[in-house]
């Protein structure tokens, strides 16, 4: 078997940066640094200048004062003010070639650094000086701001345009906000060793759940590859809903939902839920059957050769009870095929009804729905009902089924908020032999569980062996409210077991669990110990339910 691959979202492939197209504003690397000199050049030249007028200015400053003083009589003339000979005499600003920084557009750019919009401001300041020479000096930067003499050269701009000019060659080289995005795509191999994993990981995956196949095979499983694929996926999905306790996952199907397209693929193929530790868990648990050592030798008491007479008596019995049979009658397979094609309301029965998308749901490879699993309910309550009578052949329990909708309420509402006491307002469940109810787990799996008055029990049937303890621990506290409400004192628990057998037939794919819990009720409301049907006897169950819904009553025979 191959080694784990690591994910290819975690690849450790290097990634480069995309090129950059050439583009009117990009033109390559030699544009780029022929760009950035001119940068670097007006910096230091703007720098260098706005030294010059910032010492000028303090020595300006120094003879007014001096001027001021010695010329008292002039009110109008302030010693901060700069003589007219002192600005003529000042160096006007060289010009800087137009072509060298002309900008793309004359439009102010987001991205432009603090540098460039000091700069601007500056020369924004100093150009609405221009043309009058008196004017007062800005001081928004703390420096006084000469202006230069206007020159004629055709070659001379405006200072505006070279601050312009940073921020829109920092634009064209792709940098908004001070800050250039990085671009980065994919190895040119990243999609092909993806593609390897991915095929590594099926191949895997598909070795341990033919290696845990053989092992389920040599244990006594029955079915075929399909059917167990399907089942591994099953076990997987409710694993997750028992650990973590989640609410269904939109990816779960909800046993609610009629499937738009029925079909024997959609059941067999893997979700995401069968990763790989899960199979070897399942392997390692396999294994380990096999590697216990041989039990102890034991010399048998009293209570075990009861038991074990007990055993023998059973296996006596089962094999004198007559097997189910593979087929329907061929008269009675014909009605099943003639219902099978009928539209609108197949069947009623007291308060159900059963229409023909209903009853296709009983077709192979199929869950089974709220509908079914109560109208079945409903024929065992009428049966019960009829056969009351003591001189009647066949005598059944009195028994009382709960639908599906009571499970729900009372798991997540509770006896009092879930008003469950007016659920039994005309019944006495506690003169009843035994109180059927079909339990929803997260709506993804069907059990069924009873409180057997006369065995003094709390049983739960599950056909997929899963811990039930919350079942007992719910029926047990609404046997105590409902007394409590009725009886108006509390339970008596004493001799009261919770019952959960281990030969409980067990399913071998992901969705016959309604048909076995049909078949469970079904068996204790005759007043049955044990179950006589198996994975292999699904197929005809499933078409004589067909038969015995259509018809409202229950096939006579096994």
């Amino acid at each position: 078997m191959t080694s784990r691959k690591r994910q290819a979202s975690d690849s450790l492939l290097p990634v480069r940066s995309a090129k950059y197209q050439r583009t009117e504003e990009n033109q390559g690397i030699w544009h780029r640094w022929r760009q950035l000199g001119t940068e670097a050049f007006t910096l230091g030249y703007e720098t260098v200048r706005l030294g010059y007028l910032s010492l000028m200015n303090s020595s300006q400053k120094l003879g007014g004062s001096q001027a001021v003083s010695q010329q008292p009589e002039n009110p109008n003339q302030t010693g901060s003010l700069p003589s007219q000979a002192t600005s003529l005499a000042l160096p006007p600003c060289l010009p800087i070639p137009q072509e060298t920084h002309k900008p793309k557009d004359s439009q102010p750019v987001a991205g432009r650094s603090r540098l460039s919009s000091s700069l601007q401001s500056r020369s924004e300041s100093s150009n609405a000086l221009n043309g009058n020479g008196n004017s007062p000096p800005s001081t928004l930067t703390g420096h006084t701001s000469v202006t230069p003499v206007p020159s004629t050269s055709k070659g001379h701009v405006q200072h505006s345009q070279s601050y312009d000019f940073i921020g829109s060659s920092a634009l064209g080289r792709g940098v908004v906000g001070g800050i250039r995005p990085r671009r980065s795509r994919d190895h040119i191999y990243a999609r092909v060793h993806k593609a390897k994993v991915q095929e590594d990981r099926k191949k895997d995956r598909e070795e341990l759940v033919q290696e845990l196949f053989h092992y389920k095979r040599s244990t006594g499983y029955t079915s075929d590859f399909d059917s167990f694929k399907s089942l591994i996926n099953y076990q997987a999905r409710l694993e997750i809903l028992e650990r973590h306790a989640l609410s269904p996952s939109p990816s779960l199907t909800d046993l609610r939902v009629k499937q738009s397209s029925p079909g024997h693929s959609r059941r067999h193929s893997f979700s995401d839920d069968v990763d790989p530790d899960f199979l070897e868990r399942a392997l390692r648990k396999a294994k380990k059957s096999f590697e216990l050592p041989p039990p102890k030798p034991f010399s048998p008491s009293h209570d075990r050769l009861r038991l074990s007479a007990r055993h023998r008596d059973e296996a006596i019995e089962k094999r004198l009870r007559p097997k189910l049979p593979k087929v329907l009658p061929p008269d009675a397979d014909t009605q099943v095929n003639a219902l099978l094609c009928k539209k609108g309301i197949i069947s009623k029965v007291a308060r159900e009804s059963v229409n023909d998308r209903d009853l296709s749901r009983l077709l192979p490879s199929q869950w089974l729905n709220d509908e079914i699993m109560n109208f079945y309910g409903a024929m065992i309550l009428t049966r019960s009902e009829s056969n009351r009578d003591p001189t009647a052949k066949r005598k059944m329990l009195d028994v009382h089924y709960f639908s599906t909708f009571f499970w729900p309420k009372l798991k997540n509402e509770g006896y009092e908020q879930g008003r469950l006491a007016k659920w039994t307002k005309k019944i006495d469940i506690f003169s009843k032999d035994i109180i059927l109810i079909p339990i929803n787990h997260n709506n993804s799996h069907w059990t069924g569980a009873a409180i057997n008055f006369r065995r003094k029990r709390i049983e739960s049937y599950d056909s997929m062996n899963l811990d039930r303890h919350q079942v007992f621990k719910a029926l047990r506290s609404y046997l105590d409210s409902e007394h409590r409400n009725k009886r108006k004192k509390p339970f008596d628990f004493t001799g009261w077991q919770n019952h959960n057998p281990d030969d409980t037939p067990q399913q071998e794919n992901g969705y016959d669990c309604g048909v076995f819990t049909c078949q469970f009720l079904e068996s204790l409301s005759r007043g049955e110990e044990g179950f006589y049907f198996s994975q292999r006897d699904m197929t005809y169950l499933r078409r004589r339910m067909i038969w015995e819904i259509g018809h409202a009553k229950f096939l006579d025979g096994p």
